[in-house]
């Protein structure tokens, strides 16, 4: 079972991940038998003993030769870490030849969708790969005569991801995506998760994450490197220097919004951040300085605005005092 502990992290800090369910079924190939290779040309200059013909096969070592392809039954489970208790389900297996074929690649023999997955596999080497929500781990497989039975311990922990305006501020449950890369630098990050909601419980392998928070759609974005703990639940939140703002152009202070306004929103350095049309429209925005362009007709108003991190903002731009080409 995995134990649980509350981590909150401010702009960088936290760790963990979980399992999703899958479906129970067996699904066994029957492995391709591999044709002996072709026996060796005679040697022009060896003695009568050297070719002679083989012995013929005796029937013990016919025995033996059944028995190498004969499958045996082979039992394979997996635990969170080690001297954990063996995962029930939620566990995805394949098991591949040892071998690449002709194209480089291992072939699939067998794969489960079982918590304890039994198989019957011909003896010989291969290479097993179990997966537990975003967790995985490849190990060899030898298949021996008799009963084979392998257990894995996947070093596996959860996280579970939530983020806060500063300020303990909450933020909308639609409004939230996380995602998940590995480690390093960013150029070398390989993306796990993409566009997660906030809470739900992520299995990985233990190690360390590269977690990106998304406030809106815009420029609202924290980034945190987090442990994964195996056996842990880790909750982590990060917390948004942003604000959820709305627009309106109004002829008095207070006043009713006008209708049919294309609005335009751009950051300090000038790069347009937002657009869009309407009396009322909505972003969340990175805390800074920016411009606010309303263009109604041919008349175009502006406001410079600031903002700060903080709770839902309204700001108006009126008709009498903010105007310019």
């Amino acid at each position: 079972m995995l134990s649980a502990k509350r981590l909150i992290v401010a702009a960088a800090l936290a760790c963990a991940l979980v399992s999703t369910a899958m479906p129970t079924v067996v699904l066994a190939q029957d492995a391709t038998e591999i044709p002996p290779l072709p026996r060796p040309r005679p040697d022009r200059d060896a003695t009568p003993a050297d070719t002679a013909a083989p012995a013929a096969p005796t029937p013990a070592s016919e025995a033996a030769s059944a028995l190498a392809r004969t499958p045996q039954p082979v039992t394979l489970s997996a635990q969170i870490s080690q001297n954990g208790q063996p995962i029930p389900d939620g566990l995805i297996w394949r098991v591949f030849e040892a071998m690449p074929d002709s194209t480089g690649e291992m072939p699939l023999v067998a794969k489960s969708d079982q918590g304890t997955a039994r198989l019957d596999l011909p003896p010989g080497e291969y290479v097993v790969h179990v997966a537990y929500g975003r967790a995985q781990l490849s190990e060899p497989l030898t298949v021996a005569p008799g009963n084979n039975e392998k257990m894995i311990d996947l070093e596996a922990g959860a996280l579970r991801l939530n983020s806060a305006v500063t300020g303990d501020i909450p933020i909308p449950a639609t409004q939230l995506k996380f995602d998940i890369f590995t480690a390093g630098t960013e150029a070398n990050r390989v993306l796990i998760a993409e566009g997660l909601p906030p809470n739900d419980i992520v299995t990985l392998n233990a190690g360390t994450y590269h977690i990106v928070s998304h406030f809106g759609s815009i420029n609202a974005v924290v980034r945190a490197d987090l442990r994964v703990e195996a056996g842990e639940l880790t909750d982590a939140t990060l917390f948004h220097h942003a604000s959820e703002v709305s627009f309106k152009l109004v002829s008095e202070a207070g006043g009713e919004a006008i209708a049919d306004v294309e609005w335009t929103v751009m950051s300090a350095n000038g790069e347009t951040v937002f657009t869009d049309r309407g009396a009322f429209p909505s972003t969340v925005l990175a805390e800074g300085d920016y411009s606010v362009l309303a263009k109604q007709g041919e008349q175009v108003y502006n406001r410079e605005v600031e903002i700060v991190p903080g709770g839902s903002r309204e700001i108006e731009v009126l008709t009498s005092v903010y105007q310019g080409g």
